[in-house]
């Protein structure tokens, strides 16, 4: 008998994992892509010819050193983060979130956040062993303030998470109830502001009024999505203590300095924000002129919309070569729901075509 034969995977397996579904990737060869929320923009050839020198300096046989450090203050720099506070690095905003579940995995420990959101929210939550609590929102994807603080009252969550604005729906939610959840929270409050970098409003002028709420943005969105680099902060004794769940050397040589090359040559990466920005309008203009078309409002770089059939919508859109992401049954409040990346000028005409002929 081979060792194969002899190990029974269904019972070393978790049952729970078991029945889990990986987090799916969709095949995008030869696709206009506008799945996944990404920057269209690559790197202009003179900056891919100097990074890729720097690149090809580094000490790749050393463990990572510590240069990770200065990507810590430059990213502070950015971000503008106030004084007494500190910053931890995530593998992606995605390592984060599981460093979280497992820094805060106490007995009776649960997870709160408005669905439909982020699935790793929830994901961390069931991977940790930990109570995940989901609020719907309103049907116009508002947070229901009632209904969170009765959710925050009953199960006296150790973390929340409020993203601002939230994935996918694209939208910033009330200040006003954003800052009652924050009061009722008996544990920590995780703003999550993945999509900063097309956001009218970010919450990091008001961060320094509260000592149980973090602070967490990607560099995924400012257009280094393959780099995966994550950033969390909050006051320094809380990041203290997460920060000792943190694997060693999490942060490879190559990704710290993509991370600040990317960094020292900011205005670049802004150029393409704001680019995507007045995409965004003109798409959401033109979709707001079709008929059987219902477009959200977006503070990100993607746009939800109802459509009359989402199903036959999308795999009309992906005959035609343009792979968005039908996220209608994620959620009863997503029914015929779809997700429009916000690409360039180009992708963008080619992908409203393919909308109009699909619908």
């Amino acid at each position: 008998m081979s060792a194969s034969e002899r190990v029974n995977l269904k019972k070393l397996i978790r049952q729970d994992v078991q029945s889990m579904h990986a987090y799916a990737i969709q095949d995008s060869a030869g696709m206009v892509k506008l799945d996944a929320m990404e920057n269209p923009h690559r790197l202009p050839a003179a900056l891919q010819a100097h990074l890729g020198q720097r690149l090809g300096a580094l000490a790749l046989n050393r463990y990572p050193d510590g240069r990770v450090n200065d990507l810590r203050t430059a990213l502070a720099e950015h971000a503008q983060m106030p004084e007494g506070f500190d910053i931890m690095l995530g593998n992606g905003s995605d390592e984060l979130i599981s460093l979280l579940a497992m820094a805060c995995d106490v007995p009776g420990a649960s997870i709160l956040s408005p669905l439909p959101g982020f699935v790793m929210y929830g994901m961390s939550a069931q991977l940790q062993g930990l109570k995940f609590i989901g609020v719907p929102l309103t049907p116009d994807f508002e947070l229901d303030e009632a209904a969170m603080l009765a959710a925050i009252a009953e199960h006296q969550p150790s973390i929340i998470y409020i993203a601002y604005p939230n994935n996918p729906t694209a939208n910033l939610w009330d200040d006003a109830v954003i800052e009652k959840i924050i009061e009722a929270a008996p544990g920590l409050v995780v703003m999550d502001e993945a999509y900063q970098p097309f956001s009218s409003k970010s919450y990091i002028d008001r961060i320094a009024r509260h000592s149980h709420v973090l602070l967490m943005r990607t560099m995924s969105k400012f257009g280094l999505a393959g780099v995966r680099i994550g950033y969390m902060m909050g006051p320094k004794a809380l990041i203290a203590e997460i920060d000792k769940v943190r694997p060693p050397y999490n942060i490879s040589v190559l990704n710290y300095e993509c991370a600040l090359f990317a960094l020292e040559h900011a205005e670049v990466f802004a150029a393409q924000a704001q680019e995507l920005r007045a995409q965004r309008a003109i798409v959401f203009a033109a979709l707001q002129a079709l008929p059987g078309v219902k477009a959200w409002k977006s503070d990100a770089n993607m746009i939800l919309v109802r459509v009359p059939e989402a199903a036959k919508t999308f795999d009309g859109m992906r005959a035609r070569k343009v792979l968005v992401k039908n996220v209608s049954k994620m959620h009863p409040l997503l029914t015929n729901c779809l997700r429009l990346t916000v690409g360039n000028a180009d992708e963008n005409l080619q992908m409203l075509a393919a909308l109009k002929e699909s619908l």
